[in-house]
């Protein structure tokens, strides 16, 4: 068995699937799914295995997955169900319309597009006819096909990434939904909440028919079982310690753990199982390697820049500050270091974020209002440049979260980034 069929990131884990600790959520999911007329919500952060959820819970040919990046319309979003299943469209129907009748009269002007440019006067009699033919498309009611293909069949249909759509779109989808579900449809929906606000349970038209499970970041003991099911079936031997440090760089984030025990097989030069038991390196050359090489599967490169330089600077110019690398930059720069340091951590309370700076700055550090007015520009930056939520800064509570942890893992290890 191949190392990248024990360790799958962006698939299934048929062979490291740790769902122990979501056995509650499964069966909720089945008891809501039976007892119809509710939406589901699956509200939680970016790869926090809320789609592999969905794919242990429910049988591969009961299941539909679409999509929701790139959706522009309702109808854009019922399409790519009815790809999926293979539903015969009529594209358009073409009806004509023929009249007839005799004309006289007079005639004169240019002829610009019979045969050739010129001028022409003269008489014309005779009879006219001709065709108007108009074409229209015959579908129309997507939300009606919708329904008639899923109504009472027990699909059920799974909408993933819903926070990717406008906000506008995702209400107009909500209002399809709460049709579609009262038509016993099976429907399912996934997205990553900001402020803990859920794209879809915020919106009214599906007040009192939507059922909310919730997930988090993983802890650190459950992406250790990841590791620890993939290095056995692989007959690997390894310390404890080292298979921390990794789940500890995986930042809760089951997809980046599953990356990062890939690389650390691949540096070992573990491409299969063998019957002879082999080891993990673990030493910190080895462990830098591994995470170093790992951070080449995420690009935030655009985003990172836009965070580092900030927004464009209006009248005087932004205070600088002297590094104890010896180099000077801006706030911008400096916070980003910090949320880089060891140990790696997702969510900064203001003290913390402080202690951080202090530690990167050689002499004098930003001020208290530098920084959070920084926090609050770097989230929005980040947001807008990736048109999801990355980052969130909480103004009330002088909180920074980074929601997705490779972008996280990004700013740690790519070469990209300044250190």
């Amino acid at each position: 068995m191949k190392a990248s069929e024990v360790f799958t990131p962006g698939r299934y884990p048929s062979i490291t699937l740790v769902d122990d600790h979501i056995d509650g959520k499964k069966i909720q999911l089945l008891n809501i799914l039976e007892a119809g007329g509710t939406a589901i919500s699956l509200s939680g952060p970016s790869k926090s295995g809320k789609t592999v959820f969905v794919q242990n819970a429910i049988p591969k040919d009961e299941l539909i997955i679409i999509n929701a990046a790139g959706v522009d319309s309702p109808e854009t979003l019922w399409m790519r169900v009815f790809h999926y299943l293979d539903t015969p469209l009529p594209k358009s129907i073409t009806s004509g319309i023929t009249a007839s009748g005799s004309a006289s009269g007079k005639v004169s002007g240019g002829l610009n597009c019979i045969v050739a440019k010129g001028n022409a006067e003269g008489s014309l009699t005779g009879t006219l006819s001709g065709t108007t033919s108009t074409t229209k498309e015959h579908i129309n009611d997507y939300l009606q096909l919708l329904i008639d293909e899923l109504s009472g069949t027990g699909m059920v249909l799974f909408i993933d990434d819903f926070h990717y759509m406008p906000k506008d779109v995702q209400a107009e989808v909500a209002r399809h939904i709460k049709e579609a579900i009262r038509n016993d449809v099976h429907i399912i929906c996934a997205s990553v909440p900001y402020h803990a606000d859920d794209a879809l349970s915020a919106n009214p038209d599906l007040s009192g028919r939507i059922a909310n499970i919730n997930f988090n970041f993983w802890k650190e003991d459950l992406l250790l079982k990841i590791a620890e099911k993939g290095f056995a079936k692989l007959n690997v031997a390894y310390d404890q310690s080292f298979l921390r440090k990794l789940a500890r760089e995986a930042a809760g984030s089951p997809q980046l753990m599953q990356y990062i025990c890939l690389f650390a097989c691949f540096e070992s030069g573990i491409r299969e199982a063998s019957p002879a038991m082999s080891r993990l390196q673990d030493s910190d050359e080895f462990f830098r390697k591994v995470c170093s090489i790992a951070s080449a599967t995420v690009s935030f490169t655009s985003i990172y820049e836009s965070m580092k330089e900030g927004p464009k600077s209006r009248g005087n110019p932004r205070a600088t500050y002297l590094l104890k690398d010896n180099s000077i930059c801006d706030v911008y720069p400096i916070i980003l270091r910090a949320i880089a340091m060891d140990p790696p951590v997702l969510t900064f309370r203001y003290p913390e974020l402080q202690d951080r700076i202090a530690s990167v700055c050689a002499e004098k550090t930003p001020s208290g209002s530098s920084v959070t007015g920084a926090c609050e520009q770097i989230a929005k930056l980040a947001n807008d440049k990736s048109q999801v939520y990355m980052v969130e800064w909480d103004g009330t509570n002088d909180v920074l979260d980074i929601r997705e942890p490779h972008l996280l893992f990004f700013l740690r290890w790519s070469d990209s980034v300044d250190r």
